[in-house]
């Protein structure tokens, strides 16, 4: 699986029953700059939803805030970015990650919004542009989205931390799902 943070655009609300509300878009069509000559975008409806999406503390799945199968989780596609609305219950709120997690957005510490996805065959385009290679994602499904501290590259705003393109003579290899195909 593959992740891409995003900076900032988490809003957070707490509402009278102790429950939360943290809100948020990924948006489509921003080139990535991941360094060595790389970047990425995401295209319009990139995203393939599936019936569990999560929305997790960092990748973990042993830290769930909210899921669609639940009923917690609203995800919205449109040509600009998939936007989300979680409902945080109190229960939930009330665990440590749950109490974690709110304090750091409150914080201003978890800017971060990166989805958990998996490329399907034939769903990205590579191209060699300018000295470099754009890889263009159309298609995608996603698996769950996390509030996450920081990307890994500060000066992107989206980015694939696990994105090899290709294994350098000398360097350790990456699992195959965690690199192009």
């Amino acid at each position: 699986m593959l992740f891409a943070p995003i900076n900032g655009g988490l809003e957070l609300r707490a509402e009278a029953d102790g429950s939360h509300t943290i809100a948020g878009r990924f948006p489509y069509g921003t080139l990535a700059e991941l360094g060595r000559g790389r970047r990425e975008t995401f295209a319009p409806g990139a995203f393939t939803l599936q019936d569990d999406v999560h929305l997790l503390a960092g990748h973990d799945y042993n830290r769930p805030l909210a899921s669609r199968r639940s009923g917690s989780l609203t995800l919205t596609d449109a040509d600009d970015g998939l936007a989300f609305e979680a409902r945080i219950s109190a229960d939930v709120a009330d665990t440590s990650h749950g109490r974690d997690t709110l304090a750091l957005v409150r914080a201003g510490l978890s800017v971060g919004l990166s989805p958990g996805f998996r490329v399907r065959p034939n769903g990205e385009r590579v191209e060699r542009r300018s000295g470099g290679l754009l890889r263009t994602v159309h298609g995608a499904d996603l698996f769950e989205l996390s509030v996450v501290t920081r990307p890994a590259y500060d000066s992107a705003q989206v980015e694939a931390r696990s994105w090899q393109p290709e294994n350098p003579a000398g360097s350790r290899s990456v699992p195959a799902a965690w690199r192009w195909r």
